[in-house]
């Protein structure tokens, strides 16, 4: 991952950076902001900026992603969340968003047993491509084989594979592991896949196929991952690992391009910024999309791991709200916390680095701020 430090005898450590640890540095070179470009392809699609919202369900709900999808941007819906196990889920968001602290695990906990309805995936996705914007929508590797059938039938633009960690070498003695490759191989649409941390594990998702990989395990102030598992990334390093790993398969195969978006701790425009000058081409938002008055969490964000049913890595955390979709993406800030004008940042940034797109951005110089 990075330089390798000793932390005791005969045991080594990686030295990894997270966001808070860098900053992009400025050059000789600036340009006017309205000669940026923040736009972003990813595969068939043209987005108006490189941010995708995350598949939870304080962020993204169908009027959410079609709100996204109205902006120029993704919204991803999680078809194991509380959109497929209930026809009216309204009554549930609103009783979350009222749980005290000491209520809410077990509460959700029981508010998600509801089976999941195939009648509702197929009902939420069309409500969504009725609205005339790009169709994405995710799935945990557990639940890819089961019900990947259905999103096929609905007819999405963009399917996502997400985990806390996703591997293309699943070992399983109890059932019959997702075979990425063939999967992904077999489907009409293009197939994102992660989380990854290493150059590694992000190479081997590269060669399923796949047409973007998520660095990172996203969650970020909603999971206690290194408090119940040990597991946690240090952000920069992790994407900088896979963006190699990008590189090092455009030469295997003589210039296949795979996606590279950071998910997990970018909480602010300037995280925000340093992961895509790490080499990320996209991020994928959830704590910084909660806080939208619209976002269906109420004021409230969470993941999916504050509700398994068996092992609770993540919290239901207050993310206080501070201005509708479209300003914390297109401003105007009313202050400098970093949590609104997302993309007026960015393009205020790649300016003061005279970088003219993304990709170009990519190329910044970063340091690191010694402490």
């Amino acid at each position: 991952m990075g330089n390798e430090i000793e932390i005791g005898r005969g045991k080594r450590a990686t030295l990894g950076y997270a966001f808070d640890d860098i900053s992009v540095v400025p050059s000789r070179r600036t340009r006017d902001a309205a000669d940026v470009s923040v736009t972003w392809q990813l595969d068939a699609y043209l987005l108006e900026a490189p941010i995708i919202a995350a598949p939870m369900d304080s962020v993204t709900s169908p009027a959410t992603a079609i709100a996204m999808g109205k902006l120029g941007m993704l919204g991803v819906l999680d078809l194991e969340g509380i959109w497929t196990r209930y026809t009216d889920p309204q009554p549930y968001l609103d009783e979350i968003a009222q749980l005290t602290e000491s209520q809410s695990h077990k509460r959700m906990q029981e508010i998600y047993l509801e089976p999941i309805k195939p009648e509702l995936i197929l009902a939420r996705l069309a409500e969504i491509k009725a609205a005339g914007v790009p169709v994405a929508a995710a799935l945990s590797p557990q639940r890819t084989q089961e019900l990947w059938p259905l999103v096929m039938e609905a007819g999405v633009d963009l399917f996502v594979i997400r985990g806390t960690t996703v591997s293309a070498e699943h070992v399983s003695s109890n059932r019959e592991p997702l075979n990425l490759k063939r999967f992904i191989y077999e489907l009409d649409v293009p197939v994102v896949v992660g989380g990854v941390a290493s150059y590694t594990a992000a190479l081997h998702l590269m060669r399923t196929g796949a047409a973007g990989v998520l660095a990172g395990f996203g969650g970020g102030a909603t999971t206690a991952n290194r408090r119940t598992a040990g597991v946690a990334v240090p952000m920069a390093t992790t994407v900088a690992n896979v963006a190699a790993a990008r590189r090092e398969y455009m030469d295997e195969t003589g210039g296949r391009y795979v996606h590279v978006i950071a998910d997990g701790q970018v909480a602010t425009s300037g995280d925000l910024i340093k992961a895509l000058a790490c080499g990320a081409d996209g991020v994928m938002l959830g704590t910084v999309l909660a806080r939208a008055l619209e976002a269906p969490g109420q004021g409230y964000h969470w993941g999916a791991e504050a509700h398994h049913k068996y092992l609770l890595r993540g919290e239901r955390v207050a993310v206080p709200r501070v201005g509708t979709l479209e300003q914390i993406l297109f401003g105007p800030s009313l202050d400098a916390s970093g949590h609104t004008n997302l993309i007026g940042a960015l393009k205020h940034a790649m300016a003061m680095t005279g970088y003219s797109d993304v990709k170009e951005f990519q190329r910044v110089p970063i340091a690191v701020e010694y402490r």
